[in-house]
């Protein structure tokens, strides 16, 4: 199998939430105005890109006799393991913006596949001088080939890759959460963004990639509903994204908490 375009597997770092509290330890400054439009991180995703044009989401069942139905997140992300399903390059381009103008602290990703979203958050913090990206991935192989592909554009300093259930590993991340992009299974992103809204900070901002799916409508029904703290709207590129902002007050001192 691929794993996508770095030329190493860098071993992960020690995690250890209480560090993000602290971002300075985490973040080197760069003068470059646009990350970007380097030559290592252009040379990546165009790489990754041509890859995921190839895409073949016809899932590869290791176990007979099962379907999207009825297979376990870890069946599904295992099935999937060879298909990128990455955002678009113009959806890229506005999580950069987002990231750039909101200047978040701490970004959580749900869903890093071989890392194409997080190389573009990844370029924002690092132009930003501040920030760090958490991202999580159920599938060892894709967050082994994406944080080969984060060294390989010079930003695996500003990314953290948590392995696993994102239900659980994101449980120990501290807020005030600035920006979450929600890209992992879909019909996952609503039980997900509850159990992290107590720890959003007021004005956060939240994405929900590929809109365009049936298995979203309820996460739209729910971020739709100003009774529930969100204004939120429609973004048309590709699939769609959908961009919402939490109105309500600051994280309280629950994690978790739905």
């Amino acid at each position: 199998m691929e794993v996508g375009c770095g030329r190493d597997d860098p071993q992960p770092k020690s995690w250890n939430p209480s560090q993000l509290l602290s971002s300075s330890s985490w973040i080197q400054r760069t003068s470059m105005a646009n990350s970007l439009r380097t030559n290592q991180v252009r040379t990546v995703l165009n790489c990754l890109f041509t890859a995921a044009s190839q895409d073949d989401e016809t899932p590869r069942w290791r176990k007979p006799g099962i379907s999207w139905e009825t297979a376990t997140s870890q069946e599904r992300a295992d099935a999937s393991e060879s298909t990128y399903m990455p955002v678009s390059p113009q959806g890229g381009d506005v999580l950069y913006i987002l990231a750039r103008a909101k200047r978040p602290n701490i970004i959580v990703e749900f869903g890093t596949s071989y890392g194409i979203s997080t190389i573009y958050l990844a370029a924002a913090v690092a132009d930003n001088g501040t920030g760090h990206v958490v991202s999580t991935e159920l599938n060892t192989a894709k967050a082994a080939a994406a944080r080969a592909n984060l060294a390989e554009a010079r930003l695996a300093d500003y990314v953290t890759i948590l392995p696993g259930d994102a239900m659980t590993t994101l449980n120990d991340i501290p807020g005030p959460i600035d920006l979450v992009l929600l890209d992992g299974w879909k019909d996952l992103c609503l039980p997900l963004l509850r159990s992290l809204e107590s720890r959003l900070a007021s004005g956060a901002l939240v994405v929900a990639d590929d809109i365009n799916l049936s298995s979203l409508s309820g996460y739209l029904e729910y971020v739709r509903d100003p009774a529930n703290g969100y204004v939120s709207a429609a973004f048309p590129v590709e699939d769609g994204m959908e961009i919402s902002c939490w109105t309500s007050h600051g994280p309280t001192d629950q994690k978790g908490a739905l």
